[in-house]
């Protein structure tokens, strides 16, 4: 009898797994149809067949015969819906059913302007975010399954966007990495290390201009990635310059907008893999042309205007002590007051310090190694980082290919998220085993400093996630699809350039991101530009012209939409590496960018494609942006450490 129970349990297992055992035999077609479609927008259904690829099958769409063309029994059959539709697949006397209902393609623009109108007017980026998610789910549902669509659209909210944004690898990694940017920060403040950093920096930025000078020269030298540049610019250099009277809004201006464009034109970054990627589809689709993948983008970097231009803007500014419009306020407000933040700022201020926890521990002295040393590790963990994730010995050891291409290709393959993770927990470990081993605080106030500086983080981090989920609902919606059909029909060739800069500009502003933008935009306008050249009879180097052209306007105008993006991810990094108010940043920063753009456009990009030689535009471009300072830019007071505050 003592058996009998557990006889009795291990007849029902033998059962259950019997009955899986011959359920998994009984193999079913499976169809999936899209739950979303979009007006003009191709979509597919997807038919797995559970059958092997020579298998017996008689498919029927829409009550006709349909050749499915099946690799492994998986196959897609492609939509492009123009109206309410009611799809049935039949396989083998099996019948499959859906009422789809597409949704139009105007509508997709209402959930990334809803929020960045709301965070603009109302200077409050975290609600705005959730109602721009939210707008867009509703919509979504309601297209799909009616009235119950508003609370269903409220449901996705959460467990598709919210919760996909942060079931992605590169995003999470996004998160540790500013987290333990955040926990360094702490340690190196408490211990004294960052009053050394500036102690050590002070006497070369003995000025509000020296000071600001000092923050774009570390700029451009952390060129080979944007996220670390600006978290490592950000937080070393913020204690220089409000020593200085520098406002927040104009550190965060410098470190955002060295960032992109040196890490978008320089050869060895984390970009160059994604761009040669991106090039590389485009090129693909394109017949006539005799140009490789980096060829292109090489020659293609002298078109690069609106980088170029922004980081001798950034330069002038600063030797010219000029600034206008909000940036002129926040400035002089600065350095009359002492005020670095606005009041909304010192009131309410993302990943703002407590002065209680970030000031110098009681037994710490101020050594400016204990913070240069964990920075360092950062700079040179994350080149070896690239280095190693991306290292091909054949590559290397190819005598036909030059050192900068080498080391361009290496990076390029990298996985810079891993070699960013690697050195920051690394700088991390020794900023707290250099900081228990000097007797500057012990163990358990040390964690609790790291503790502190994950907390910082937070504010930042829910921008970011609401930013991701936005970015999937423009995705799922297909805003870029909107605005390039918009803009980019039946255009001259010349103008082109032009129109692809002003598309690139507005997908990014819209969707928040430079990278998505490009992998939109290569496989699209690069062919399109191609086609439109030689249809309108130019010749080979002409229609090579415009088409480099085309290629850097793609890259330059998400760079510019990028910096103008209240949902971007870098302006929001920037902000919370500078504690600069999030919308502070983006309304002094827009004017500057937009002002760039304009030059870039009316004396780079137009004149280039009519075929004046860039090396004569750039230089009259920076001619333009100088004038522009002397005549609308109002001298700012430079202080020095001799001044009295």
């Amino acid at each position: 009898m003592k058996y009998t129970f557990s006889h009795f349990l291990l007849f029902i297992f033998l059962t259950i797994l019997s009955f899986n055992t011959s359920a998994k035999t009984e193999l079913t077609p499976e169809v999936i149809f899209p739950h979303y479609t979009v007006k003009g927008v191709e979509s597919k259904v997807e038919i797995n067949l559970n059958i092997d690829s020579s298998g017996v099958y008689h498919l029927f769409f829409n009550g006709s015969p349909y050749d499915l063309t099946i690799e492994e029994g998986v196959g897609n059959i492609p939509l492009n819906l123009k109206k309410s539709t009611i799809l049935t697949v039949e396989i083998n006397n099996l019948i499959f059913e859906k009422n789809l209902n597409p949704i139009p393609l105007w509508w997709s623009i209402f959930p990334p302007l809803m929020a960045i109108l709301i965070a603009l007017i109302f200077k409050e980026v975290i609600s705005a975010l959730v109602l721009g998610i939210l707008f867009g789910a509703v919509i979504l549902n309601v297209y799909s399954d009616g009235l119950w669509g508003i609370l269903f659209g409220f449901m996705r909210t959460i467990d598709t966007y919210l919760l996909g944004a942060i079931n992605d690898s590169g995003h999470v990694s996004i998160i540790l990495f500013s987290m333990i940017i955040g926990a360094i920060v702490a340690i190196i403040s408490k211990n004294g290390g960052m009053q050394g950093v500036v102690d050590k920096i002070s006497p070369f930025a003995k000025s509000s201009r020296t000071a600001q000078l000092s923050t774009w020269v570390l700029g451009v030298a952390i060129f080979f990635d944007d996220y670390a540049n600006t978290l490592v610019v950000g937080n070393t250099m913020r204690p220089v310059t409000d020593r200085m009277r520098v406002s927040r809004e104009k550190l965060a201006y410098i470190v955002d907008s060295t960032a992109a464009p040196i890490a978008a034109i320089a050869f060895v970054t984390t970009w160059i893999g994604a761009e040669l990627s991106y090039i590389e589809s485009g090129i693909a689709k394109i017949q006539g042309l005799d140009e490789g993948v980096y060829a292109t983008f090489i020659s293609s970097l002298q078109y690069s205007f609106y980088p170029i231009l922004t980081l001798i803007f950034i330069f002038m500014l600063i030797l010219m002590n000029k600034d206008f419009g909000p940036m002129l306020k926040a400035e002089n407000r600065a350095r009359a007051t002492g005020d670095v933040s606005s009041v909304s700022t010192q009131q309410k201020n993302m990943g703002s310090e407590d002065t209680e926890e970030f000031s110098m521990a009681k037994n710490a002295k101020s050594r400016w190694y204990n913070a240069a040393i964990p920075i360092f590790i950062i700079i040179v963990g994350t080149i070896a980082g690239l280095l190693y994730t991306g290292w091909d010995s054949s590559i290397w050891h190819d005598g036909s290919i030059s050192l900068s291409r080498k080391l361009s290709t290496i990076i390029g393959n990298a996985d810079s998220y891993k070699a960013l993770l690697w050195s920051s927990l690394l700088s991390l470990v020794v900023s707290i085993i250099m900081t228990v081993s000097q007797r500057l605080m012990d163990l358990e106030e040390t964690m609790q400093a790291t503790l502190n500086g994950f907390k910082t983080m937070l504010s930042a981090i829910v921008i970011l996630v609401l930013a991701w989920g936005l970015a999937e609902i423009t995705d799922d919606m297909h805003t870029a699809d909107f605005l390039t059909q918009l803009l980019s029909n039946n255009v001259a060739p010349w103008i082109l350039p032009a129109i692809t800069f002003i598309v690139a500009a507005l997908v990014a502003f819209s969707t928040g991101s430079s990278w998505g933008t490009m992998a939109i935009l290569y496989p699209l306008m690069m062919p399109a530009a191609w086609s439109i050249c030689q249809e309108a009879g130019l010749d080979y180097e002409s229609s090579l012209n415009i088409f480099h052209n085309v290629v850097a306007s793609v890259l330059a105008g998400s760079v510019l939409g990028d910096h103008c993006s209240p949902i971007s991810d870098t302006t929001i990094l920037s902000s919370l590496a500078s504690s600069c108010h999030h919308i502070d940043h983006v309304k002094t920063q827009m004017p500057y960018a937009l002002t760039v753009g304009g030059v870039a456009i009316f004396i780079g990009i137009i004149p280039s494609a009519l075929g004046v030689s860039s090396w004569i535009c750039l230089p009259f471009a920076i001619m333009a942006l100088w004038l522009i300072l002397k005549l609308f830019g109002k001298d700012v007071k430079n202080l020095t450490v001799e001044d009295k505050f």
